[in-house]
């Protein structure tokens, strides 16, 4: 008598993931800490990031959420940012100038209510980064990204701003280092020294 088959949705839904699916099998028993990530069906599972990136995610949330709440934004953590039901991110940080209407919106954010998404990168992380952000905001038409990359080792951070520019892509519209300040006007004012975000 044959075995009975076992259904693993890492495997049988390879390729087919959606909202509605992630719903329902996400998060795995045995990987509860892990990001998902889906792009055109297919899952994308990474670990958490660095302890220095989850300190600076924090410190930049605080440092923006004054200003961003002032002019009428909203800064979310870590969020399902999606662009279609087989299409999500998890930006670490989200600055949204609309609030989710409903519970289902709250779960799976649709990203025409995003103003601005944040990645925190680091090293190593781009050796298990395997979902391209930047692309996929501007895909989606988030007008504005943010990238931050710290060195804890070195005692460094970059940030860099960037907009939506005309061709799809992003432009810079603003970048700094240690020591300096990122300044700019948009989507809300910003000024702070990228020093700031290491523990």
């Amino acid at each position: 008598m044959a075995m009975p088959i076992r259904f693993d949705p890492l495997v049988d839904l390879d390729g087919m993931w959606t909202t509605q699916f992630a719903d329902r099998y996400l998060p795995l028993p045995e990987l509860p800490d892990a990001r998902y990530e889906c792009i055109d069906g297919r899952l994308v599972m990474t670990p958490a990031e660095v302890g220095t990136n989850s300190y600076g995610e924090l410190k930049l949330a605080r440092l923006l959420s004054p200003v961003a709440e002032a002019h009428n934004f909203y800064v979310f953590g870590q969020v399902n940012l999606t662009f279609s039901a087989q299409r999500w991110i998890q930006s670490d940080i989200t600055v949204l100038h609309a609030l989710p209407k409903t519970d289902e919106e709250d779960r799976w954010i649709p990203a025409h209510l995003c103003t601005m998404a944040v990645e925190f990168v680091s090293p190593g992380s781009r050796r298990q980064d395997f979902v391209d952000k930047p692309r996929r905001c501007a895909e989606g038409r988030v007008p504005y990204f943010m990238r931050v990359e710290i060195s804890r080792r070195l005692r460094h951070v970059a940030v860099e701003l960037f907009t939506l520019g005309k061709l799809g892509g992003y432009d810079p519209l603003a970048k700094a280092v240690s020591g300096d300040r990122l300044r700019a006007d948009e989507p809300f004012p910003i000024d702070f020294d990228p020093a700031d975000l290491l523990p």
